[in-house]
């Protein structure tokens, strides 16, 4: 089988491409340093012939409101275009759980249409939403910084590790179209500023941190519901301690 990863480069993208090519796939991992545009469409129709299954794990360079809003737009209106043309069996979009509930956020905003443009699509799909990876919680305790503190909201969250998103998508990606929405989450539900907190204590980071409920994720202030999955969701191997105990763990 044929299989095109858009962001194929990428965190999860090459995980994902690593895992189909040992499975025997022919795989192509696009992204526009392989001559493969979504925004211009460059290279598109080159890399849809003969593909029977189009994964895109692209991701907005910016996340300025607009520019993130014209990406996801954009780039998969020419995608889902480009596949009609090639005739692609099954197009599968990895998202994020609780998508649809945070409208005060710009990034949200723009995964929503995303999602719409491919449930509206003619084309065979599977939306897969996945919760926050362990990968980016530094980059979440930097988004809350103030002096020697760090303010994050106590809502609730079912963090995933990578290699968990990778092998999830990946059997999304060679199985039927769900023409609906699954959800991945990992295999602890945890507030978000205790978690936080014990990945810097384990990482000897003396910051503190500060549950805060106003304190805004991606824009908005969250509820305990927000960014945990619904009944059902496929669970991760990995919880914290052992995600952090990788060698490639970021630190």
């Amino acid at each position: 089988m044929k299989i095109v990863v858009i962001g194929g480069t990428g965190l999860i993208g090459s995980k994902v491409v690593s895992r189909l090519r040992a499975a025997g796939h022919e795989v192509l991992a696009a992204s526009p340093a392989s001559g493969v545009n979504t925004l211009t469409g460059e290279g598109l129709d080159e890399a849809m012939a003969g593909a029977h299954t189009v994964l895109d794990v692209s991701n907005s360079p910016s996340f300025e409101d607009k520019a993130v809003m014209e990406f996801f737009q954009t780039a998969t209106g020419n995608l889902l275009a480009a596949e009609a043309r090639a005739g692609v069996k099954h197009h599968v979009a990895l998202s994020v759980v609780g998508t649809d509930r945070l409208p005060d956020s710009g990034y949200f905003r723009a995964k929503v249409a995303q999602e719409k443009l491919i449930r509206e699509s003619k084309m065979p799909y599977t939306i897969v939403h996945s919760t926050q990876f362990f990968e980016f919680l530094g980059s979440i305790a930097q988004s809350g910084v103030q002096g020697d503190e760090v303010h994050l909201s106590p809502a609730y969250v079912q963090p995933i590790a990578s290699d968990d998103v990778a092998d999830a998508v990946a059997d999304y990606t060679v199985g039927s179209p769900k023409n609906a929405t699954v959800e991945i989450a990992g295999p602890e539900r945890v507030r978000l500023s205790e978690l936080v907190q014990r990945y810097l204590k384990a990482s000897n980071d003396p910051r503190t941190v500060v549950a805060d409920v106003h304190a805004r994720y991606f824009g908005a202030e969250l509820k305990d519901d927000t960014l945990v999955p619904g009944p059902g969701p496929r669970i991760g191997a990995l919880g914290f301690e052992a995600w952090f105990a990788l060698p490639k763990a970021p630190r």
